[in-house]
């Protein structure tokens, strides 16, 4: 009789957590994932695509961090993507690339003499697969109706400073966007400004971790953000996030999210509308 009892309740929890996770499927959702002092984003489409943009330092936070998000049993990720190539960014991808079946890597093409990206780009030979440089008017479908618009590199160029040949982006869908702009910086930001049209987003992923040297008020305005989302570690020895970019996203009005006081922020996007915890 209590097996009989036990059984029926795990069912039942089973079936509620079923229910939830199909529900919850019909969303666009979006996770930046609390990997300290570095950036990686994690996206999940409505139809189950998977995205990651950046991975963070090599800490193993990464994979932790996606651990609590993808099934157990899920070892794929569709499209990896490097802003560029700084160890901050693409030192967790090293340890992605070991754990997950990666079919396509899209990243700036800067050349960098590090050990961090030597590692990387053996680790896309080894795995097989495919990748592109990025370069502005490139548009990545990821939907049904989701889109990720390259803005920046203009072209592929490895010759490039990895800040200067920096990969930005922009996820649109019919529920809103959202606006990576990696470790871009005001200088970069304001050629963006001049040679986009419109770049509105709903979710701006505060450039550089929050340094003073990015996030201008061009930019802010381009964007008009309703949210913004600082992925910086806790105490960093850099003082991220400054003083200046916490005053001017205050100043437009902009409620902001920080990974070293909330953890891992989640963005859901559905019909009932924008949802971030």
């Amino acid at each position: 009789m209590i097996i009989t009892v036990f059984l029926l309740l795990a069912t039942s929890c089973l079936f509620v957590w079923y229910l939830v996770a199909k529900e919850s499927s019909h969303a666009l959702r979006v996770y930046f994932l609390d990997v300290g002092q570095g950036d990686a984003i994690f996206i999940e489409t409505p139809n189950g695509n998977q995205i990651l943009i950046d991975g963070g330092p090599s800490n193993g936070k990464v994979v932790k961090e996606l651990s609590k998000i993808m099934p157990f049993y899920d070892r794929s990720i569709d499209l990896v993507m490097a802003s560029h190539p700084h160890a901050d960014h693409i030192g967790g991808l090293n340890e992605i690339f070991k754990r997950y079946k990666i079919s396509l890597v899209v990243d700036s093409g800067v050349d960098y003499k590090t050990a961090e990206y030597e590692a990387y780009q053996k680790n896309i030979k080894d795995e097989g697969a495919n990748w592109i440089g990025a370069q502005r008017g490139m548009i990545l479908k990821l939907d049904k109706e989701v889109y990720l618009d390259v803005l920046l590199p203009v072209k592929t160029n490895p010759g490039l400073s990895p800040h200067d040949g920096m990969l930005v982006l922009r996820m649109r869908s019919p529920d809103g966007a959202v606006f990576f702009s990696g470790d871009m910086e005001a200088p970069l930001e304001k050629y963006l400004v001049i040679l986009s049209g419109n770049i509105t987003s709903e979710i701006l992923k505060v450039g550089h971790h929050g340094s003073k040297t990015s996030t201008s008020d061009e930019l802010l305005g381009a964007i008009k953000p309703e949210y913004a989302v600082i992925s910086v570690g806790k105490d960093n020895k850099y003082g991220h996030p400054g003083k200046e970019v916490l005053k001017r996203l205050s100043d437009f009005d902009i409620e902001t999210f920080r990974t070293d006081e909330s953890g891992t922020v989640k963005i859901f996007f559905d019909k009932e509308g924008l949802h971030i915890f």
